[in-house]
C-alpha cells in the first residue's frame, strides 16, 4: 500500500488499501472495549468517559515510520505515514449527535480542537482532518456515533483550492474572501439558515448538493483548533445541533468536515513561504453535505457538481423546520 500523486491535479491517492475488511463482532465503539484498544483520549479524565479516542481498527496512514518520498520517473509517491482516529461521540450506541444536548456536543468539539492540536505537533503531518460520516449512504463503518481524525503528509485537494483562491483574493483585495461572503450572505440573508451569537449557518451560494450548509464564525480566524478570545464554543455547539436536527428531518444521511489552516510549521524550504498571508486570508469552517440525492448523474459530468435545489430555497425549507429535539 502506498500513496501517489497525479502530476495533473496534484492529487494523492490510496493505492492497495483494501475497500472492506473484517470486523469484529458486535460493536467495538460501547463501552466493555476499552482493554482491546490503546486510548489516545477520554473526556472527562475521570470516572465514566463521555467522548473517547482510539486508534482506527483498520487505518488508511499509520504513526510510525518515514514518509519516505520517492520519484519513480516523473511521478511521485511515498508511504501512507500519517494517523487515522476514531472519535467516540457517546457511550450510548443508539444516540446521534444531532440528538446531544448542548453540552455534550460542545464536548465532542472541544475533542476536535485537543486532536488537532496534538497531531499538529508532528511535523511531519501537514494537514489534519477532521470529518463525520452519519448514516450507511454515507459510508459510516459503525451505527454507534462517531467522528474520525486523519492527519496526512500532504494537503488535500480541496483545502488546496481554498488556501490558493484565498491567498489570491487576498493578494488582490487585502481582504479575507469568507468575510466577505459572510459580511453579503449576511446582508442579502436569502441563504441564511440559523445565528447563534457570532455563529451562523447558511447554504452556500453555488452549493454543490441539495441542502449544503456551512457553518462560520462572523470573526476571522484561521484556526478552528484556536478560538480566538471571546469565541463562545458553546453558541457553535448550539447552532450545530438545531442544524442536524433540522437535516434530521429531510435525510438519516450526511458527511461533515472540518476546513481548518495546515499544519505551516511542516514545510521547508520554498513550501514555508507559499502562504505568507494564510492567518489573514484563510477562514475556518464547517461543511455539512446532507445526502439526498440516491442517483448519481453520468460520468461525463463527475468533476461538476449537479444540484437540482437552489440554496435559496433550501435555505428557506432548512429554516421553516423544527429544530428542537
Amino acid at each position: 500500500m502506498e500513496l501517489r500523486k497525479d502530476p495533473i491535479t496534484r492529487s494523492w491517492v490510496v493505492i492497495g488499501h483494501p475497500e472492506q475488511v473484517e470486523m469484529p463482532a458486535g460493536c467495538p465503539l460501547c463501552p466493555g472495549h476499552e482493554d482491546e484498544q490503546e486510548n489516545l483520549l477520554a473526556v472527562p479524565t475521570g470516572g465514566p468517559w463521555q467522548v473517547r479516542v482510539i486508534p482506527h481498527l483498520d487505518p488508511l496512514y499509520r504513526i510510525e515510520g518515514e514518509v519516505g518520498r520517492q520519484a519513480e520517473g516523473i511521478y511521485d509517491r511515498m508511504g501512507l505515514v500519517g494517523a487515522h482516529e476514531i472519535i467516540v461521540e457517546t457511550p450510548k450506541h443508539d444516540q446521534r449527535l444531532s440528538l446531544m444536548s448542548d453540552q455534550e456536543i460542545d464536548s465532542v468539539l472541544s475533542v476536535y480542537m485537543q486532536r488537532i492540536l496534538e497531531l499538529k505537533r508532528d511535523r511531519r503531518f501537514k494537514y489534519v482532518t477532521v470529518f463525520k460520516n452519519q448514516g450507511p449512504v454515507s459510508g459510516a463503518e459503525w451505527d454507534h456515533s462517531h467522528s474520525q481524525v486523519t492527519a496526512t503528509t500532504f494537503v488535500p485537494r480541496r483545502i488546496l483550492y481554498e488556501l490558493r483562491a484565498s491567498a489570491a483574493w487576498f493578494a488582490q483585495k487585502e481582504r479575507c474572501v469568507f468575510c466577505d461572503i459572510v459580511r453579503q450572505e449576511e446582508k442579502r440573508a436569502k441563504r441564511v439558515v440559523d445565528v447563534q451569537g457570532e455563529y451562523f449557518a447558511f447554504c452556500p451560494y453555488a452549493s454543490r448538493v441539495p441542502f449544503e450548509v456551512w457553518l462560520m464564525h462572523r470573526k476571522h480566524n484561521h484556526l478552528f483548533e484556536q478560538p480566538k478570545p471571546g469565541a463562545n464554543r458553546k453558541n457553535l455547539a448550539t447552532l450545530l445541533g438545531r442544524l442536524l436536527r433540522r437535516i434530521d428531518k429531510l435525510t438519516p444521511d450526511y458527511h461533515m468536515v472540518v476546513h481548518t489552516a495546515p499544519n505551516t510549521t511542516s514545510y521547508k524550504g520554498e513550501m514555508k513561504n507559499y502562504w505568507t498571508t494564510i492567518a489573514d486570508d484563510y477562514h475556518w469552517h464547517i461543511e455539512m453535505l446532507p445526502i439526498v440525492e440516491r442517483r448519481s448523474k453520468s460520468y461525463s459530468i463527475k468533476e461538476v457538481y449537479f444540484n437540482p435545489l437552489e440554496p435559496e430555497a433550501a435555505a428557506e425549507k432548512l429554516r421553516s423546520l423544527d429544530p428542537s429535539p
